[in-house]
């Protein structure tokens, strides 16, 4: 197997030299400072390149003792080449860096990239970091040992090692996607998370699967599948923590047996539907929704509290509201004669609410019906969302949510996460 030695180069060439000796590389590219042009210093590329004696062997050695890296391990001519970055600009540093990575992969495909960040200065080194975990294919290595001090590990106790670096590339792996949350794109996020290897540590893996089936089942609820959004959750109860720990019982009883309270619910879930829809710029989308919420909560309010279903209505109630018969002779009211059943037959909230309202549903619903998803041609403008959203906020929000606490629905569930807790505690 081809082995590629990536190294930064600093004052020290110990390090280095352990770092070639151990991992005995076929070709090794320096990334090198140049002479500094304000102090005239030289820079760190002598120790590759310099002629004859150029290295010192202790840094208090009144001269040079020591040839160049390359000559010191044996290296061939053609066996390693410099490449010079700035001391201490990280942009360009790590530009540099990226690209040789991808020439070399390119240069010796299948190679086996080894980057060794032990030399050089601070932004040398974390420009070479933070270019290597790019790749799941360069292994980031260091040149450790005994420290005497807290300046530099003691001559002669060097040895190479492989940083643990796993958990490092799997969460930059993953933060795209969980990213994806603050949009509520969660069948985004379970999708590009299925597509990530899963980690060979316990504990990395067990949290990249709880990302992965908490997206799985956030996707699911948002498609109105309840059932599969509770069962995930369900399985997953101890391991939920306060983020998604409420939304537990309410999904079960969205997913349970038919009730006022699961209805009541239902609409709620439209609702909340509807505004994450609207936060994705999609109004037509979220007017639809809206539109149907308004006409399922006098469907459930006719049906609980007076026991008329709109889709066969008494032909008395029907009258009162000038229904006619269908072809089948049913009397089916639309979500107008609908709420105006509600005012005559359910009383409470809702009577009040669409005897004051009357006037502003109408208008709403004139509205909805221009949109390109009803009978119109245009689609809905984000001015016109605002508009309705803030009378449904104001006005037909409060009505549902005391509807909801008649029917046994205390405080309905808040809107779906858009941050991933990233932990079972948060």
């Amino acid at each position: 197997m081809t082995v590629i030695l990536l190294a930064t180069v600093g004052g020290s060439h110990q390090p280095l030299v352990t770092a070639i000796r151990d991992s005995r590389p076929d070709y090794v590219s320096f990334f090198c400072t140049d002479r500094d042009p304000a102090t005239g210093r030289t820079g760190s590329r002598t120790q590759i390149e310099g002629n004859g004696l150029c290295i010192k062997r202790q840094q208090d050695e009144a001269a040079p003792t020591l040839p160049n890296i390359p000559v010191q391990c044996g290296l061939p001519q053609n066996g390693y080449d410099v490449r010079i970055v700035p001391a201490d600009d990280l942009d360009a540093a790590f530009g540099v860096m990226r690209g040789a990575i991808s020439e070399l992969r390119a240069r010796f495909p299948g190679a086996t990239l080894q980057a060794d960040y032990t030399g050089g200065t601070k932004t040398m080194t974390a420009a070479l970091v933070v270019a290597a975990l790019e790749s799941d294919a360069v292994e980031l290595r260091f040149v450790t040992g005994s420290r005497g001090d807290l300046v530099r590990v003691a001559d002669g106790t060097q040895t190479a090692a492989a940083a643990s670096v796993e958990g490092v590339r799997h969460a930059r792996s993953m933060q795209p996607y969980l990213a994806a949350w603050e949009r509520f794109a969660y069948s985004e996020a379970e999708a590009g998370l299925r597509r990530l290897p899963a980690p060979r540590t316990n504990l990395l893996r067990t949290a990249y699967v709880h990302a992965r089936d908490f997206s799985a089942a956030l996707a699911a609820w948002d498609r109105f599948d309840h059932a599969a959004a509770a069962d995930l959750l369900k399985l997953y109860a101890p391991a939920l923590g306060s983020t998604l720990a409420p939304y537990l019982k309410p999904v079960v009883v969205l997913a349970g047996t038919d009730s006022p309270a699961r209805t009541g619910l239902l609409i709620w879930d439209l609702w909340k539907n509807a505004l994450r829809r609207a936060d994705n710029g999609r109004y037509d989308d979220a007017v639809a929704r809206a539109y149907r919420m308004i006409e399922w909560s006098a469907q459930w309010l006719l049906d609980s509290r007076a026991g008329m279903k709109t889709s066969d209505l008494p032909a008395a109630a029907a009258a009162e509201v000038g229904v006619s018969p269908g072809r089948d002779g049913r009397y089916q009211a639309g979500l107008w004669a609908a709420w105006l059943l509600v005012e005559r037959h359910v009383g409470g909230n809702a009577a009040q609410f669409i005897a004051r309202q009357r006037a502003a549903m109408f208008d709403h619903l004139r509205h909805r019906n221009e949109s390109i998803l009803a009978h119109g041609f245009a689609p809905v403008r984000a001015g016109e969302w605002n508009t309705l959203h803030a009378w449904l906020e104001c006005e037909f929000e409060p009505m549902l949510r005391a509807e909801l606490g008649t029917a046994g629905v205390r405080e309905p569930f808040p809107q779906l996460p858009q941050r991933y807790p990233g932990s079972a505690t948060e």
